[in-house]
């Protein structure tokens, strides 16, 4: 069975945008408007390295209860058989409080991961990546623009060496 990779983080971090990267093709719903993904989407990614199982996941910070509760399910489902986490953050709006709360979850979890800085299209908000130490997370630090596929070289070998 190939190793499992889950996508985590807050809503319009870019997670669905991450995951058509890494599998190389347009599967998951893009969209600007929050709240778009909702089930976990699975999909195989086939590299130099091996094949991995991709699971992208709902935003953590849903605004409507209902959502909330079915997407932190959905997402509990798949964290529980992750082999990695890459957990998606903003690197324009820098660390907030549902990223604290996401890092406090991945600690108690302790599940080997990787944390994702995405929207680093430049060179200072990729340098702004290393606010996101704050959150305390041992694990590598990687800023990426996953749209325009900055550094996604990168991060595609820290996930090589990983599964």
């Amino acid at each position: 069975m190939p190793p499992v990779v889950v996508i985590i983080g807050r809503t319009n971090v870019g997670k669905s945008t991450l995951f058509n990267r890494l599998i190389a093709r347009r599967l998951a719903i893009v969209d600007a408007l929050p709240g778009v993904t909702r089930d976990r989407m699975y999909a195989e990614a086939r590299r130099p390295f091996g094949r991995f199982d991709v699971v992208d996941t709902g935003g953590w910070d849903q605004a409507d209860p209902e959502m909330r509760q079915l997407v932190d399910e959905q997402r509990q489902l798949a964290l529980a058989e992750a082999d990695l986490v890459l957990f998606v953050v903003d690197a324009a709006e820098g660390p907030l409080p549902e990223d604290v709360e996401i890092a406090a979850e991945l600690r108690r979890l302790g599940r080997p991961l990787i944390l994702v800085v995405n929207k680093a299209d430049d060179e200072k908000l990729e340098l702004g990546a290393a606010d996101f130490y704050s959150l305390g997370l041992d694990a590598p630090v990687i800023a990426i623009a996953a749209k325009g596929r900055r550094n996604l070289s990168r991060l595609l070998a820290a996930v090589g060496e990983r599964v």
